[in-house]
């Protein structure tokens, strides 16, 4: 089955296994090219030897009708022998080859060279900060006890309805909400906000619009394996009967809607800015950021996904970037941007960068954004190609970033903006989309 195919090129592993090595060893995956490169002329071996006696059978099988009495038994003959011996090596064949797709299907994406190798989050390295905190002149109060103040927020009643890690919100929060929602429509679909922003990032790049998607936040669980986002399974919400899973981010629908397609050269970069309810069973951290909605089960966010030619893929991340970074000073939040490691960034990608808002009540900066540059890694299981003018084929780079993760922005804006009486400014690029309103009371 075509989604089983492995996301990054054999005869590139074939040519520099050193480097993978590296990789698979940077970024903590335990796999030995050398055993998959042995593994992998054994196939090569037993593939030709088949395809030999197969060919051979097939000759033979077309001479048989024109031969004479005994010569057609010698040959007949000859033919069970060889359909034993074949029969034994496609078996051998077959086994082979599910070892070779299994490890094959481990091996990572090689990170750029500006990645900075290291075996945590601790070594991710910061690479600018925007933005003072502020300092208050009353005692700071959490997002919790702000949003229960103003009847916003309602973690006890959700509880109760649905169990932990869930939220009611309510009243201005959802109005909140749905500000920041048109906020980054309006942004990401403005030409000359996009232009204004590449300059001054020093980009050439394209400012071409991102398009608006509300895509499914149910996909088949087959399609979130193109995407290498299936595992680990246990921090899915798995639908065993179908066959389906819940989305944990709007890009994992967003990615396949190009599967098995061509462009042509001159179409892209094709930009995505998705919104989405999302789900993860955040398996493996009970008792971590229990309190509040910083970690919940069911979110809603706002993603970016793009498609772009080879040569353009890393300068649209840096682009996608200076965009999160645009979006975070217009509501005034000071923030830090974090390149991620070579541990950190994961199995698929190339690149990782974080954006962190400073969070208050926690006297620290929190993980609010993320960009992450695939190159053709995923595009590879996904067959999403692109033609150029001379008519050769190349698999897209995939870009894929948080606009905002709707929750944790909204704890960032309660906290930054809080007041001695209880209310909350709300930022002046938000108001327009809440009627007006300059504070939450």
């Amino acid at each position: 089955m075509r989604y089983t195919l492995p996301m990054i090129d054999i005869d590139d592993l074939r040519k520099q296994p050193k480097e993978y090595q590296k990789a698979a060893k940077n970024k903590g995956i335990d796999i030995s090219v050398d055993e998959f490169l042995k593994l992998d002329e054994l196939r090569r071996e037993l593939t030709q030897f088949v395809e030999e006696m197969r060919a051979e059978k097939n000759s033979v099988s077309k001479k048989i009708p024109t031969m004479k009495e005994k010569e057609k038994q010698d040959a007949i003959a000859d033919m069970k022998k060889l359909d034993k011996t074949l029969s034994g090596k496609e078996e051998e064949l077959k086994t082979v080859e599910e070892k070779w797709r299994t490890l094959f299907l481990q091996f990572p994406n090689l990170p750029l060279p500006t990645v900075p190798i290291g075996y945590s989050e601790e070594e991710n390295v910061v690479i600018r900060s925007h933005g003072t905190p502020r300092e208050f002149s009353f005692p700071v109060r959490d997002h919790i006890a702000i949003g229960e103040a103003l009847d916003i927020i309602d973690i006890k009643t959700a509880a109760t309805v649905s169990g932990s890690r869930f939220a009611y919100l309510k009243g201005d929060a959802v109005r909140l909400q749905m500000a920041l929602i048109q906020f980054t429509f309006n942004t990401l679909g403005d030409e000359d906000t996009l232009r204004t922003v590449a300059k001054k990032a020093g980009l050439s790049v394209s400012t071409k619009a991102f398009l608006p998607i509300l895509p499914p936040v149910i996909m088949r669980q087959d399609i979130m394996d193109r995407m290498d986002r299936l595992h680990p399974a246990d921090q899915r919400y798995l639908l065993p009967e179908d066959n389906q899973v819940f989305v944990g981010s709007a890009e994992h629908t967003l990615g396949p809607y190009y599967m098995e397609h061509i462009f042509e050269e001159a179409e892209l970069p094709i930009r995505f800015i998705g919104y989405s309810t999302s789900f993860r069973r955040e398996a493996g951290t009970y008792g971590k950021d229990m309190h509040g909605i910083l970690r919940v089960h069911q979110f809603d966010k706002l993603e970016v996904e793009s498609f772009t030619t080879t040569e353009a893929g890393s300068d649209e991340q840096q682009f996608i970037v200076a965009l999160q970074e645009y979006l975070l000073q217009q509501l005034e939040i000071p923030y830090r941007v974090v390149q991620k490691c070579t541990f950190d960034i994961g199995k698929p990608n190339a690149n990782g960068v974080d954006i962190d808002c400073w969070i208050p009540s926690q006297d620290t900066y929190r993980e609010t954004h993320t960009s992450d540059y695939m190159t053709d890694f995923q595009a590879r299981r996904l067959g999403t190609r692109y033609k150029t003018p001379d008519g050769e084929k190349h698999f897209v780079h995939m870009n894929d970033a948080t606009a905002f993760a709707i929750g944790r922005t909204i704890i960032a804006i309660l906290e930054n903006h809080q007041q001695a009486d209880g209310c909350i400014t709300v930022p002046k690029i938000l108001r327009p989309y809440m009627g007006g309103k300059d504070m939450i009371r």
